[in-house]
């Protein structure tokens, strides 16, 4: 009867440990959305870009992706970013597609411009630039490098 006691106090303590470790993993990793409002960019390319990936300006995580689709019509991918109310961001704000480092996660950039008219909730950012695919950017290195030995 002690063994089974023992088996049960020590499960208990495995169970909490989890559930301890799941509340941190959860405050820490930022997988809620950001409260504020939303705009939107489309892009031609995003690999690597999904929802609940960081947005930031400067370095700064300020936002987060709140979902992807793609436009049926135009066949550009539209990102959905929400955005904290005390982040304005001027209408000539572009959006780029970076990555962490070489084999580091994607995330999206935003390179606030000057003017001082603002985007507003629900607007759009115009201005983008698509992810680089490093696979592309190797076979050309490798194509050239053969053509220049010819």
């Amino acid at each position: 009867m002690k063994t089974n006691l023992l088996e049960v106090v020590m499960g208990a303590v495995v169970l909490i440990a989890c559930a301890v470790f799941a509340a941190f993993v959860y405050t820490t990793s930022c997988w809620r959305s950001t409260e504020g409002y939303e705009v939107t960019a489309k892009f031609q390319r995003i690999d690597g870009l999904r929802p609940g990936s960081d947005v930031r300006i400067g370095g700064v995580k300020v936002g987060n992706i709140k979902m992807i689709r793609l436009d049926p019509k135009t066949y550009l991918a539209v990102v959905h970013v929400s955005l904290p109310h005390h982040i304005k961001l001027p209408q000539d704000t572009a959006a780029e597609v970076a990555s962490e480092g070489l084999l580091g996660g994607k995330f999206l950039a935003l390179l606030p411009g000057g003017e001082e008219i603002l985007i507003e909730p629900g607007g759009e950012i115009q201005h983008t630039q698509s992810s680089v695919s490093l696979e592309a950017l190797i076979g050309q290195f490798m194509f050239n490098s053969t053509q220049e030995k010819k």
